[in-house]
């Protein structure tokens, strides 16, 4: 019987991201309407490319767990490693963010705990890779999977943040 997992970028994450980058097009119509200068609006348009880029590819990022392989699909994109192709797996740690490298001879994927159920993930993957290709680090991340919530705090500061701009151009507190 075959068994597929899917993964995906964090809703929790996702939802301020998108409503940043909706109040980020609105400010940009505020200013454009209200004929401020254009050193204003191309900053905002410059401010604005990062954000969408990280929503698009978050959006799009699924990572699919299958009994041969793991097929990480990216916007407009797709990578298929097989586990029994697979030589390293390998983890590194920068405080609360994991980073799994899934290698398989000159190719290979990254995967970041940004994913919901993530220790889900780790396990799943774990449990399908060749044990020789585990490294000591995995192992012992597998163990704790860290779960990161500081992105997702900081993208609610600045939905805060832009909410309370937006309102100022408006006329608020004037």
């Amino acid at each position: 019987m075959s068994v597929t997992q899917k993964f995906a970028i964090r809703k929790p994450f996702l939802i301020p991201l998108g409503l940043l980058l909706v109040q980020a097009f609105v400010l940009l119509a505020v200013v454009l309407f209200q004929g401020q200068p254009k050193a204003k609006a191309i900053i905002l348009v410059m401010m604005m490319l990062p954000i969408a880029v990280l929503f698009v590819e978050c959006l799009f990022r699924r990572t699919v767990i299958g009994d041969e392989a793991v097929t990480v699909y990216k916007f407009l994109r797709k990578k298929t490693l097989r586990f029994s192709d697979m030589t390293a797996v390998e983890t590194v740690m920068v405080r609360k963010r994991a980073f799994l490298t899934l290698c398989a001879e000159d190719e290979f994927v990254i995967l970041s705990n940004a994913y919901a159920d993530f220790p889900e993930l780790v396990n799943a993957l774990l449990s399908r890779v060749p044990e020789q290709a585990i490294s000591e680090e995995t192992r012992q991340m597998a163990a704790a999977p860290p779960v990161k919530t500081a992105d997702i705090v900081s993208c609610w500061l600045a939905v805060a943040l832009l909410a309370f701009i937006i309102f100022i151009q408006f006329g608020g507190m004037g």
